[in-house]
């Protein structure tokens, strides 16, 4: 079976469909909010994002980072929830919006698309539930350390290599692991202390 590319699908949908569009964002921008029922599925075409949640007392949490090809949107975030939800720009961003129900039905010139869409909407959907998976992986750990360990084992597995660099700040990092920064620099400074990382800047080393 011929492997899935997104870049050649978001290039034939994208120029194919009349049921989709691309629109493009600035840094700080708004691109989506999540909203039940509306099925709507976002791919990343260029830069990066976050979904972002406020609780009720104004906290923030990072509940996922996106980058080029990541796809996000509602479909994949169907909890009841009283806390906002939104993807907010963290550069420059270009994002092709289509809805879910596409896939059953097609548009007025039903282009051959739809049954591509229909064939690969499981590659398209499984690198999602695997960041989910991921995600809930990190945040099931008892401990700062733990979580930082994990997450760090994580990005090193995707590569295989030793030396990762932080997709996130350590604002945005802290944010991700739902830990109190202070907390987490210090655990920081005992896992070089302790001989478990080195660090420089973005990028650390597993020892």
């Amino acid at each position: 079976m011929q492997s899935f590319s997104m870049e050649a699908f978001i290039t034939k949908f994208s120029t194919s469909c009349d049921k989709c569009i691309i629109k493009h964002f600035k840094k700080s921008d708004t691109i989506t909010t999540y909203i039940e029922k509306r099925n709507q599925i976002c791919i990343l075409i260029e830069g990066e994002a976050d979904l972002i949640r406020y609780d009720l007392n104004g906290n923030k949490t990072i509940i996922g980072h996106f980058r080029k090809n990541d796809v996000f949107g509602e479909t994949f975030y169907p909890a009841k929830t009283n806390n906002e939800l939104f993807v907010l720009a963290k550069k420059n961003c270009s994002v092709l919006f289509f809805n879910y129900d596409i896939i059953e039905n097609k548009c007025k010139k039903r282009c051959p698309i739809h049954d591509e869409l229909l064939y690969n909407v499981n590659s398209i959907i499984l690198g999602e539930i695997i960041k989910l998976n991921t995600r809930i992986e990190v945040l099931t750990q008892k401990t700062t350390r733990d979580k930082l360990l994990s997450y760090f084992n994580i990005l090193s597995s995707q590569k295989l290599v030793r030396k990762i660099t932080l997709p996130l700040s350590m604002t945005d990092l802290a944010d991700f692991l739902s830990v109190d920064r202070s907390a987490m620099t210090r655990e920081f400074t005992n896992l070089k202390k302790e001989g478990f990382i080195l660090q420089d800047g973005n990028k650390i080393t597993l020892l």
